[in-house]
């Protein structure tokens, strides 16, 4: 994959986005679900951690940006939950393992599993720069200039229409970025807030991206994308991370996800 032909970059560059059946094989796939499997099994949040993962506004700031454990999540693995699965003390109202909505955010800096697909050979980059609600990636991780984060998304299953497969606005990604999450100074609360506002996107202009298991879908950090939520009695579980090119790009310090000791920064591609 380290080179895409003349027509799938162009589609890239046209819509935004990019769907590369076979990516890879079930045997790469059925091994990162068994990891996640046994991750989640020895998960050990404390009630007061247990924060439900949104990318709508206001939810973020009242469960996100309220907690140390979502902004100091950056380089270790963190679990965050699906709504509705706990009662009002923070007791789960169902298996630990159907709660999780998303771990991360360092799976591929501290679990060999995940650090071998996200660094290996296959993820070379050419230079093509529950319900997830319509959003743009480069809210969360800006860049100057802009149109330097790449989006890696990895279909363990099959994603389909019934259990909540991507759906894009084509050619989304050339308009801007319509807000901004930043990071509260010091001491603030919440600990983030928004700059700008998300428009009211038309449902009619999103196209479903459904694709089979080990597909990689690229995605642009200005394609306006979101999922459904899982209706049907099939898990849809994903493994995805974001690439910055290293050339010549800022990341904005006021991003909530900041280089530490431990993590300095992002995944990088040249």
């Amino acid at each position: 994959m380290a080179c895409l032909s003349s027509s799938q970059l162009q589609k890239f560059r046209e819509d935004g986005f990019l769907v590369l059946e076979g990516f890879l094989s079930a045997e790469e796939c059925v091994a990162m679900q068994q990891r996640i499997g046994k991750i989640v099994a020895e998960m050990d949040v404390p009630p007061h951690c247990r924060t439900e993962f949104s990318t709508h506004e206001e939810e973020q700031l009242r469960a996100q940006g309220s907690t140390d454990y979502f902004l100091s999540s950056g380089d270790k693995i963190r679990f965050f939950f699906e709504k509705g699965v706990f009662d009002e003390k923070g007791n789960f109202l169902v298996p630990p393992e159907k709660s999780i909505n998303k771990i991360g955010h360092a799976l591929h800096a501290h679990d060999p599993i995940f650090r071998s697909i996200t660094h290996s050979p296959k993820v070379q980059q050419p230079h093509i720069g529950g319900e997830v609600f319509p959003h743009q990636d480069a809210s969360f991780l800006y860049t100057e200039p802009l149109g330097r984060v790449l989006g890696m998304w990895i279909a363990l299953e099959d994603a389909t229409l019934e259990n909540g497969c991507l759906w894009f606005i084509p050619g989304s990604h050339t308009s801007g970025v319509s807000r901004r999450m930043v990071r509260a100074p010091a001491g603030s609360a919440p600990g983030t807030s928004f700059l700008g506002s998300e428009p009211a996107w038309d449902n009619s202009l999103f196209v479903p991206t459904p694709v089979r298991r080990g597909a990689l879908v690229l995605i642009h950090g200005e394609v306006v994308h979101k999922s459904k939520q899982n209706l049907s009695d099939r898990s849809r579980q994903v493994y995805t991370f974001h690439l910055m090119e290293a050339s010549g790009t800022t990341w904005s310090p006021e991003n909530w996800l900041q280089p530490t000791a431990e993590l300095p920064f992002p995944p990088l591609y040249t």
